[in-house]
């Protein structure tokens, strides 16, 4: 039996590499002999960075910026193999597991960490991008990113705007004389995550904005405070990005790298399957054991697990997901090539010991998946 083992990140808890580490112990108790491949993946959040160097050979650079509150990072990013590309992802710099559960506040969180990444790798002479904008923090619509590249985001007053979505409420006029030139020359690609629109009901304020912290009145404050964005923004740059399926991720910055350079979206888990050669690996499988930390509604909207079921289904491989924990709406995973589902804990547990023991869980899981997978072949169907 040869078992490709192809999870992604469980946010907060595992890297994709621990992960695939834990869920191939699990599996190799029950079936000793087994072939298992493990294949650490990526849809452009947490986790993007470590996958591509790895796959490629490269190397890790870290370089310290303005984190999502404003505060001090060191933040890592890379460079792929063939030194030519720069690998970042905005969870690093701006991501959700960089705040406090207590400090959450989308409304005053910034991705100008994120730009001075960017401008970090254009110092070091790169060209050729991919930036991951999964996990973020943020809903300031790429502001942020697009200020450390030199775009002024002016009120009625000439005042520059402070961080933050809420502040894109008093947005007046765009000012781009000094967004860097350098840009000119790049060529960027978006690994995104999900396939979210900019605004409205299924964009990055209502459908993400409460996992951010926002509360009810802050949605609809962020909400109005984007839609103003994406009209002065359309308006200063000829681009109309609105209908863009991914335009809202990470908070808008989709659409914020639309306005403000000529970075292209594309899935971020078709990116990784690309780079670490899924696809020759997936021909010669019996069975794909995928996960996340969280599968839910959101799940289907381009998540790893199913990019991943969708390459098995051409090959007529069966997929598990073996995820931290199912939220609402998980089932509909079920109609996107996934053929189980199941999360790794086995009794009431709190969150935090169910982060701190994900390891031991996820292979425990793991081989509790294996002996049902026993049982399924000794019933012969």
């Amino acid at each position: 039996m040869r078992i490709l083992v192809a999870p992604d990140s469980y946010k907060g808890s595992l890297s994709a590499i621990t992960a695939a580490n834990a869920i191939a112990r699990g599996l190799l108790k029950v079936f000793p002999k087994a072939d298992v491949l493990k294949v650490p993946i990526a849809d452009g959040g947490e986790g993007t960075v470590e996958a591509l160097v790895t796959a490629t050979g490269g190397k890790f650079i870290y370089t310290e910026v303005v984190g999502p509150l404003s505060e001090k990072v060191q933040a890592r990013w890379g460079i792929l193999g063939e030194g030519k590309t720069a690998v970042i992802e905005m969870a690093a710099a701006s991501g959700l597991t960089l705040i406090p559960v207590e400090k959450r506040n989308p409304s005053l969180t910034t991705t100008y960490g994120t730009g001075q990444l960017i401008k970090a790798a254009l110092d070091k002479g790169l060209r050729k991008f991919i930036i991951g904008i999964g996990g973020s923090g943020t809903n300031d619509g790429g502001a942020g990113l697009a200020q450390a590249l030199g775009v002024k985001f002016l009120d009625i007053n000439n005042n520059e705007l402070p961080p933050g979505g809420k502040a894109l409420g008093k947005l007046v006029t765009i000012n781009m004389a000094d967004l860097d030139k350098r840009l000119q020359q790049a060529e960027i690609i978006v690994a995104c995550d999900v396939d979210t629109h900019l605004c409205g009901a299924s964009g990055a304020t209502l459908v993400f904005g409460p996992q951010k912290g926002a509360t009810p009145a802050m949605v609809e404050e962020l909400e109005v405070a984007l839609e103003n964005y994406q009209k002065i923004a359309s308006q200063t740059t000829g681009k109309d990005v609105a209908a863009i399926p991914g335009a809202g991720a990470a908070g808008g910055l989709g659409a914020g790298l639309m306005f403000f350079t000529e970075a292209k979206l594309q899935s971020g888990v078709e990116i990784l399957l690309e780079a670490s050669g899924l696809n020759k690996k997936m021909e010669t499988a019996d069975l794909v054991v995928t996960g996340e930390g969280c599968t839910d509604f959101q799940t289907v909207f381009g998540k790893a697990p199913v990019g991943i079921a969708k390459l098995a289904k051409k090959f007529n491989v069966p997929v598990v997901c073996l995820s931290g924990s199912l939220g609402q709406g998980y089932q509909n995973v079920l109609t996107c090539d996934i053929d189980a589902v199941m999360d790794i804990i086995p009794r009431p547990m709190e969150i935090k010991e169910c982060m701190k023991d994900a390891e031991t869980l996820t292979e425990e899981a793991a081989t509790r998946l294996g002996l049902l997978l026993q049982v399924g072949i000794m019933l012969k169907m």
